[in-house]
């Protein structure tokens, strides 16, 4: 009984106590007096005259009132900007408005507005600056400052306090695995830094050398950029990180140099074809068309014992000293001195670290051997290098021609390092949603060759500003409907190891909770919008793009950014024309204009392992624009502020972009994939297959009838998600009616009743109490109860989780009963529960196309839809299993039989998508 009175008496306090809070007009006298209207002095029996009463009355309503006033002007004139903020939120008050749960899904614009206002160029500048201002290669002291930085960065915008103890854990461990598996669990923000133990390594010593008769060295190739001081920061660093290739092979060798252009799949046929013996020979090859890593795999195939990589200038397009430009940094011309530093690990085969394929590499854990790294050294080296080499082979006319013609002196090659076990750090924070088994991950890496201007620099940039646009999101109040989770990686430059290892770590929870996967790398290193992605995302993506300005010119979208180009006029080399025209068509060959993702950035392990829907966005260069020095100390600031992107508009653009699109992912009521695009564009798929396998035996006709069958049965999931939707909106739409009409009848009677105990205050009377509205937060607090009872995963896992976590559902008590008869219980839960159905199966959608068994000798790859190219890296290959048994392996029979497995996952698809 005892309890209970103590019960009453608290509640009755607390409404007190709201209800005294909510009266804007008391100033702190009166409300103490109110607030100690049960003291002696308050119970004092007052007797003052009626005129008396009025009188005070009157002066302490206008002394109110002009106090509010005068608090309001020096807010104004105190705080930089804060005019417009508070012009916002009393706009808001004024207008009802509440950027909570329910205001969300009926109208997102408020919302949206206000993170799209955020993103700045000049607070993106100042952190570009920050982070290009020096080195910070994975593992280096550097790089574990920027992570802390990030952390920082994470705590301030999402309001996390500081802990005592720094949040850095290291992976495996019971306080890594707990931040992660809590997520669904999590009430407010938190940030961590989980780090992992890969294997990686660093340049000792290494030289390139032209030997005479006699064995001993002629010339000598200069191995550090120049470092011209008109880019003084650059510079500054321009010997801090040499130029070698992450996970390249220790060792010496010599050999007769041969020229092997790209050193494609085809260039090596075509020096076999041509008679030419690659045994004991050292190739060098120009960067381009592949990833470098497959271009030293391609040649120790064919017994060569060494790699150099060079920059051609051909591959510049317009922009050239030839053209009459200055180089860099005089002009937009490739200073010819720079080199492209960057991993030579056999990116196709699998990402992450070496020694752990398809298991977290933890501090302590049981390694096997690296089968994805070259047993050949390697060096890239510089077009001055490089033209000097080639003289070896002979003159200009005939030097770069695929003749397999080898140089009459031998070559040194030197390239010793150290290889380890090194610590590396990715930076996690979480915004939980209401929804808490829907997750939406932004992310980007955030190591660097060296400077890193535009790679990654570029793109950690544009997610700074994401992070201050969700973080004025939480200020105002707003929640995400579905959880975001933020990641800056580390290891990326080594082969995608940060992001590869967190989710070999965490890939049953990714596989159950994740709806998207959101990246930028690069996002800006030229004049050219480009964005790839699964097919379901496309639709999304196109609508945000068109939804915001163009970057630079008025009056068009950002979508209309992808036929952008360069500012320099010139010539085309005859080689780099096809090129051009090749990479062109297969840019515009997607029916929405966003083409299929390959490999080369941190999407890799969520698509193509684990599948889920993923993007990429960036600003990339086209022939008329300044050539990118790619992974050289010419990537920096400079570059970026006077070249790339003059004034920033361009990283701001992403910024708005990536994050408005993890905006809607997270706040629409049915997850914005589109599973139709996506088959209709498996029709496509196979028209590629049916080329390539027109001259075999192979039938596709009962996988095409498979891919009829799924479209239609997507239709099918198309009308019903319509319905369910609209059905959802109607109820919470009727809901917020109810709301408002309450809210509205009660602010009038409100008012009397302040007006009224003001008086009662100033003669010691008790105050007295309306009954407690419905806030905006009851309805929030409810519609987050109802959502999470429509959750699948909380209905399986009730049992195990909720006495444990009981806030995931609050016990019911008397007045939240009471407030939930005003709405529609049972038929909105029923609502959730049939859109929580149909989001399932949305997300589930890209997953059908995991096969356990992988692809063909690279097994880490198990997504039949689409995977990196085996002999490109970079490039995607649509039904890479299929595709490459036709064009690789030349095997009718694997054809047949890999047509049969993908027929079987996409009838488990159709089958998947009936209600």
């Amino acid at each position: 009984m005892v309890v209970v009175l103590d019960t009453i008496e608290s509640e009755k306090l607390r409404l007190e106590a709201d209800y005294i809070e909510e009266l804007p007009f008391l100033d702190t006298h009166v409300r103490s007096n109110l607030n100690n209207g049960n003291s002696s002095s308050a119970r004092r029996s007052r007797r003052l005259s009626r005129k008396t009463q009025w009188v005070l009355l009157t002066a302490v309503l206008l002394l109110t009132i002009g106090t509010i006033n005068l608090i309001t002007v020096k807010k104004r004139r105190r705080v930089p900007g804060g005019g417009e903020r508070l012009r916002f939120s009393i706009d808001s008050a004024n207008q009802g408005r509440r950027l909570g749960f329910l205001d969300t899904i009926l109208d997102s614009t408020t919302s949206e507005e206000l993170f799209v206002s955020i993103p700045s160029t000049k607070s993106a500048i100042s952190a570009s600056r920050k982070y290009a201002s020096r080195p910070h290669i994975a593992g280096s002291e550097e790089d574990l400052d920027d992570a802390r930085s990030i952390l920082e960065l994470f705590q301030t915008q999402f309001g996390i306090p500081v802990p005592t103890q720094e949040p850095v854990f290291s992976a495996g461990s019971p306080q890594s695995q707990k931040a992660i598996k809590d997520i669904p669990f999590l009430l407010t923000p938190q940030a961590w830094i989980d780090t992992y133990y890969p294997v990686m390594n660093m340049p000792l010593d290494r030289s390139v050398e032209v030997l005479g008769e006699d064995n001993s060295p002629v010339w000598a190739a200069d191995l550090t950029e120049d470092g011209d001081p008109g880019d003084p920061v650059a510079a500054r660093f321009r010997d801090f990180i040499p130029t070698f290739h992450g996970l390249s092979m220790d060792g010496e060798v010599e050999g007769q140099l041969v020229y092997a252009n790209y050193g494609r799949k085809e260039d090596y046929d075509t020096l076999e074809a041509a008679g030419a013996d690659l045994t004991g020979k050292i190739v060098i090859v120009r960067y381009g068309g592949i990833f470098r890593g497959l271009k030293v795999k391609g040649a120790q195939e064919r017994g060569a014992v060494g790699v150099l990589i060079y920059s051609d200038l051909r591959d510049d397009g317009a922009v050239t000293a030839e053209n009459g430009y200055e180089t860099y940094p005089n002009g937009p011309a490739r200073n010819p001195d720079s080199v492209q530093r960057g991993s030579v690990q056999f990116i196709s085969m699998y990402p992450g670290d070496p020694t752990t394929p398809g298991y977290p590499a933890y501090e302590n854990v049981t390694r096997s051997e690296a089968l994805n790294k070259p047993s050949i050294p390697s060096l890239p080296i510089s077009w001055n290098n490089a033209k000097r080499l080639l003289e070896e082979i002979g003159d200009a006319s005939e030097n770069r021609l695929l003749s397999g013609k080898s140089s009459a002196r031998k070559i040194r090659l030197v390239n010793h390092n150290d290889e380890k076990v090194t610590p590396i750090w990715n930076t996690m924070a979480v915004i939980p949603g209401h929804i808490k088994d829907e997750v939406v991950i932004v992310g980007n890496h955030r190591d660097a060759w060296v400077l890193g201007g535009a790679d990654p620099i570029s793109g950690t940039v544009s997610l700074h500003e994401i992070i201050r646009g969700f973080g004025a999101l939480l200020r105002s109040g707003w929640r995400p409907m579905r959880t975001i989770l933020f990641a800056s990686w580390d290891a990326e430059e080594y082969g995608l190891v940060g992001s590869t290892e967190w989710g070999e770590d965490f890939e049953d929870w990714i596989r159950e909770n994740v709806v998207a996967y959101l990246n930028t790398d690069v996002s800006s290193a030229g004049s050219r919008y480009s964005v790839s992605a699964s097919p379901s995302l496309s639709n999304i993506i196109v609508k945000t793009a068109k939804d915001l300005a163009h970057p630079t010119e008025e009056g068009k979208s950002l979508w209309d950014a992808r036929t952008d180009s360069g500012p320099f006029g010139g010539a085309f080399s005859p080689d780099f024309e096809v090129q051009h025209e090749v990479g062109q068509k297969i840019m515009t060959s997607s029916r929405t204009g966003v083409h299929p993702l390959g490999s080369g950035s941190d999407y890799t392990v969520f698509l193509q392992r684990i599948g889920i829907a993923s993007t990429d966005q960036g600003f990339e260069g086209t022939p008329n624009d300044a050539p990118y020095h790619y992974h050289s100390i010419y990537d920096s600031q400079k570059w970026q502020e006077v070249y790339a992107d003059p004034g920033f508009h361009r990283h701001v653009a992403i910024a708005k972009s990536l994050g408005l699109l993890a905006l809607r992912m997270s706040d629409a009521v049915v997850v914005p994939l589109n599973t139709t695009q996506y088959a209709l564009e498996l029709d496509d798929y196979l028209d590629v297959v049916e080329h390539a396998a027109s001259d075999a035996e192979t039938e596709f006709t009962v996988l095409r009838k498979s891919i009829t069958n799924l479209q239609q049965a997507s239709y099918a999931l198309d009308a019903e998600k319509k319905v369910a939707e609209e059905r959802l909106l109607e109820l919470l739409k009727g809901m917020h009616d109810t709301y408002m009409r309450e809210r509205s009848g009660r602010r009038h009677k409100n008012f009397w009743f302040g007006v009224r105990n003001v008086l009662r205050g100033l003669l010691g009377i008790s105050p007295i109490y309306p009954p407690r509205r419905i806030e905006s937060a009851d309805v929030d607090s409810i519609l987050y109860d109802w959502f999470n009872l429509a959750s699948p995963t909380l209905e399986k896992e009730e049992g195990r989780h909720l006495p444990r976590h009981t806030h995931v559902i609050p016990p019911p008590d008397s007045e939240r009963e009471a407030m939930a008869q005003q709405f529609p219980v049972r038929e909105v839960i029923e609502a959730l529960k049939r859109v929580r159905r149909i989001n399932k199966m949305l997300t589930s959608f890209e997953r059908g196309f995991i096969s356990e068994g992988g692809i063909k000798d690279r097994e880490w790859y198990r997504h039949l839809g689409v995977a990196p190219g085996k002999w490109l890296g970079y490039g995607a290959t649509t039904f890479p299993a299929l595709t490459e048994a036709l064009t690789i392996e030349n095997n009718s029979t694997l054809a047949a039989y890999e047509a049969k497995r993908l027929q079987e996952l996409i009838d488990q698809l159709t089958t998947s998508l009936h209600i």
